[in-house]
C-alpha cells in the first residue's frame, strides 16, 4: 500500500469503500476499491474473488481495467484505471440535455463491452447508470462485476436476486433461476431509454409488482404465444391486467430517431430468447454513422 497515496474517498461500492489515488512512482491516478475482511469471515468475499477473476481475464477498452491486488490479513485491496465519473453523475451533470451523438457513442460502447463479456462466457448481471463509468476522454466501461457470474455449458441454477430492480428483466422477475445473456441485453434496453431521456429512468418500480405492471403497460402483457414457458416460471402470477400497447415510442423516447427506437424495441423483449444480442446489437443500422473516433 506505500506504494499509493490516497486522495480522496470516492464512494461506497456494493462491498467496499471506494478511494481516488496516485501511484507514488508512475504518479498515475487509480482507484482502489477496499474490502474489509470480518475476522468470522472465511477470508475473501467469494463476491470479490469473483470480481478479481473475471476482470483479469476480461482486458478490453470497455471493461474497467484490474492493475493490481493487494491483500493483507484484514484487507483486500483492488487497484483499478481511475474514471472522472459514472453515468449517474454525468446523468446528473447534463441538467436533462444530453447530445445524441453521445447517446449513441455510450450505447455502442455498451454493446461492444457486454459483447465481449459474452463472447468470454461472462454475464456482469448488474448493469446501471452507477456500474457504467465515464473517462475524460468520453469512453464507458462496465465496472462492478461483483454479481458477474462465468455461466458455462450445462446452464446452472443462477440467482433470482441479481440485477437493480429497475433494470431486471420480467423473466429475472418472475423468478427464472435459468438465464443467458439476455439477461443483460434488456438492462442494457433500460439504460439506452435513459441515456435517450438525458437521466429518465425508463421503469422506475416500487417493487416487483409494480415493476411487472409498468413494463407490461409499455410492451403489452406477454401471453404463452408471445413468450411460451412465461407460466412455468416459479413466481408466475396470473393477476396482471391484459394491457394492450397504446403507449407510442414516439412518447417514451421523443428525442430519438427512428432506427434508435427500433434497436430499443429489439432489446426490451418480455421474452428473452427473442431479444437482440451485444453482437447483433452493433450491427444495427441506428449506428451506421456512429463517430468514426470510435473503433469498431
Amino acid at each position: 500500500m506505500q506504494k499509493y497515496e490516497k486522495l480522496e474517498k470516492i464512494g461506497e461500492g456494493t462491498y467496499g469503500t471506494v478511494f481516488k489515488a496516485k501511484n507514488r512512482e508512475s504518479h498515475e491516478i487509480v482507484a482502489l476499491k477496499r474490502v474489509r475482511l470480518d475476522d468470522d469471515d472465511e477470508g475473501v468475499p467469494s463476491s470479490a474473488l469473483r470480481e478479481i477473476a473475471l476482470l483479469k481475464e476480461l482486458k478490453h477498452k470497455n471493461i474497467v481495467r484490474l492493475h493490481d491486488v493487494l491483500h493483507s490479513d484484514k484487507k483486500l485491496t483492488l487497484v483499478f484505471e481511475y474514471c472522472d465519473q459514472d453515468l449517474k453523475k454525468y446523468f446528473d451533470s447534463c441538467n436533462g440535455e444530453i447530445d445524441q451523438d453521445t447517446v449513441k457513442s455510450f450505447m455502442f460502447q455498451l454493446l461492444k463491452g457486454l459483447g465481449f463479456c459474452h463472447s468470454h462466457n461472462v454475464l456482469h448481471r448488474d448493469l446501471k447508470p452507477q456500474n457504467l463509468l465515464i473517462n475524460k476522454n468520453g469512453e464507458l466501461k462496465l465496472a462492478d462485476f461483483g454479481l458477474a457470474r462465468a455461466f458455462g455449458i450445462p446452464v446452472r441454477c443462477y440467482s433470482a436476486e441479481v440485477v437493480t430492480l429497475w433494470y431486471r428483466p420480467p423473466d429475472v422477475l418472475f423468478g427464472a433461476k435459468l438465464y443467458s445473456t439476455s439477461i443483460d441485453m434488456w438492462s442494457a434496453g433500460c439504460i439506452f431509454a435513459e441515456l435517450a431521456n438525458a437521466g429518465r429512468p425508463l421503469f422506475p418500480g416500487n417493487d416487483v409488482d409494480d415493476q411487472l405492471k409498468r413494463i407490461f403497460k409499455l410492451l403489452g402483457t406477454p401471453t404463452d404465444e408471445t413468450w411460451p414457458g412465461m407460466t412455468q416460471l416459479p413466481e408466475y402470477k396470473d393477476k396482471y391486467p391484459m394491457y394492450h400497447v397504446t403507449t407510442s415510442w414516439q412518447q417514451v423516447v421523443p428525442k430519438l430517431n427512428a432506427k434508435g427506437k427500433d434497436l430499443l424495441q429489439k432489446l426490451l423483449v418480455c421474452n428473452p430468447s427473442h431479444r437482440l444480442s451485444a453482437d447483433d446489437g452493433m450491427e444495427h443500422s441506428y449506428f451506421a454513422d456512429l463517430n468514426s473516433t470510435i473503433d469498431r
